[in-house]
């Protein structure tokens, strides 16, 4: 089978393009490569020391034999985009091509544009040229739980089913998305359906949580082959960014009162789902929604966590709560279903201590890179702080 990994430069990309390849998939990776800018633009760089993608992709066919194909640009840009597909003739596309960060979309008005121009336009560019070409593919596209916000009821995979003046209906899931960036999302996911339902394509949607880690069995075969690690307060996500800051004794940083919860899963896990959707695609018309997460933890249970596993290495952890920039819920009810993916075959990585352990040596290795000048929030949602 022929999988396009739209922006598969990225973090979550890059660990599914070589999983796939190394599966037996035929991959080939679409990236426009804008991530490295914004890293330039931010003047930040990741934890991990990173090749062009040019030399990762030679790498992995040094060390396993299997070709990659590659073709840099945007898809935006419609015809580059039609010509990628037509060349690639794809059986199934992974599309992490999306700018994906809530605080880079609050920056200002110019961000907000961009991620939305980004997201939205790319998508559906995809979902245009899938109908004309391709409309047997079947698309998988990246969703985020963070759409659903945090209602005070329990969170269904996609639908809901509600009874109202005597009648019954199964509808989409209600969002509450907490940022641009989020908002670009939710336009994706009501477009995807659209196209779905319209003209007949097929589309899994994987709402995932926060991911974390950096090592799969693939990218940890070399040095080369290594994924990003992002520890900055715009690219940074929550538990990443604890182990980096205990590996150089800087105070966890955790938003306000810490009680917000979230899905989390190991980037193991982000790759296998992929992996297992693709091979079990939705029906031709069908708009399927898989929540891609594994365990829920409220970020002050994730702080004292990282700081017992330092702590046992002898690294001196402190908590530090700071004013949080984002405006939401610092305690509310959480309870989101994640079952379908399981009922597929996931055999899910839980955050152990082994692991945290795993984690934490990783970012000692590189702390040297650490800029500590970005650690802390610069984006607050009423403007830049």
């Amino acid at each position: 089978m022929r999988v396009l990994v739209i922006g598969g430069d990225g973090y979550c990309g890059w660990a599914t393009a070589l999983h796939l390849s190394n599966r037996g998939y035929d991959v080939g990776i679409l990236d426009n490569l804008v991530r490295r800018h914004w890293d330039l633009e931010l003047g930040v760089e990741t934890l991990t020391p990173i090749a062009s993608i040019q030399k990762r992709i030679q790498r992995w066919h040094d060390l396993t034999g299997k070709h990659i194909d590659l073709f840099v640009g945007d898809i935006t840009n419609y015809s580059f985009l039609e010509s990628t597909l037509q060349q690639f003739q794809p059986d199934a596309i992974a599309h992490f091509g999306e700018q994906r960060s809530a605080p880079f979309s609050m920056i200002d008005r110019e961000h907000a544009v961009l991620t939305q121009v980004n997201n939205v336009v790319g998508t559906l560019n995809l979902i245009y040229a899938m109908r004309e070409h391709f409309p047997d593919c079947h698309l998988v596209k990246l969703g985020t739980m963070g759409e659903y916000g945090t209602p005070n009821i329990d969170i269904e995979e996609g639908y809901i089913t509600i009874e109202h003046n005597g009648r019954k209906d199964t509808l989409p899931y209600p969002k509450q998305p907490g940022s641009f960036y989020h908002l670009s999302k939710v336009h994706d996911t009501h477009n995807i359906h659209f196209a779905c339902r319209i003209w007949g394509l097929r589309a899994t949607d994987l709402n995932q949580g926060i991911v974390y880690g950096v090592l799969t069995e693939e990218t940890g075969m070399d040095e080369m082959l290594i994924n990003r690690l992002d520890y900055d307060g715009v690219f940074g996500t929550a538990l990443n960014r604890f182990c980096i800051q205990a590996a150089i004794a800087h105070p966890l940083t955790v938003y306000g009162a810490g009680g917000q919860t979230r899905g989390f899963l190991d980037i193991r896990d982000t790759v296998r789902c992929l992996e297992i959707a693709i091979a079990n695609p939705a029906e031709r018309g069908e708009f399927r929604v898989f929540n891609q997460f594994t365990e829920q933890f409220s970020v002050g249970e994730l702080a004292l966590m990282v700081k017992k596993a330092g702590t046992a290495m002898g690294l001196n952890v402190e908590i530090n709560n700071i004013s949080n920039p984002r405006i939401e819920k610092e305690e509310h009810y959480f309870n989101a279903k994640n079952t379908k993916l399981l009922d597929l075959g996931l055999q899910p990585h839980y955050l152990s201590d082994s692991l945290l352990d795993s984690l934490l040596n990783f970012a000692v290795k590189y702390q040297s890179r650490v800029d500590n000048q970005h650690i802390l929030p610069k984006v607050s949602w009423g403007g830049k702080s």
